[in-house]
């Protein structure tokens, strides 16, 4: 299975941008449609969005559409999540996993949007 590590959140203010990313190890990766998740504090973790194996579709929950982006580089067993016109709301830990999989989740990178 797939196992990923997280990095790049931090605190920000209202308007900035931040880009995560996302290590996988396996040797499968390519193979895999990839997603982001976000869990905020006292909330179910929601699916922010996805892409297909060849990183040549992406999709979008209704309220980060226009304002993120998702992008996989296969060769380097990597995802991103490039993050911009961040609000308060989207204070959250950010996940990454494959759709497919329920397991092999990391620990998450904190994302904080200031007041």
């Amino acid at each position: 299975q797939l196992q990923f590590m997280e990095s790049g959140g931090g605190l920000v203010q209202p308007g900035g941008s931040l880009r995560l990313s996302c290590a996988a190890s396996g040797v499968f990766f390519r193979f895999y449609a990839m997603a982001w998740y976000r869990q905020a504090p006292g909330k179910q973790r929601e699916l922010v969005a996805s892409v297909t194996s060849d990183g040549a579709t992406t999709s979008y929950a209704d309220y980060v559409k226009g304002r993120f982006t998702i992008s996989r580089d296969n060769a380097k067993n990597m995802v991103f999540l490039q993050m911009n016109s961040l609000k308060p709301e989207d204070t959250a830990v950010y996940y990454c996993n494959a759709p497919t999989q329920v397991s092999g989740w990391g620990q998450g990178t904190q994302v904080s949007v200031s007041t």
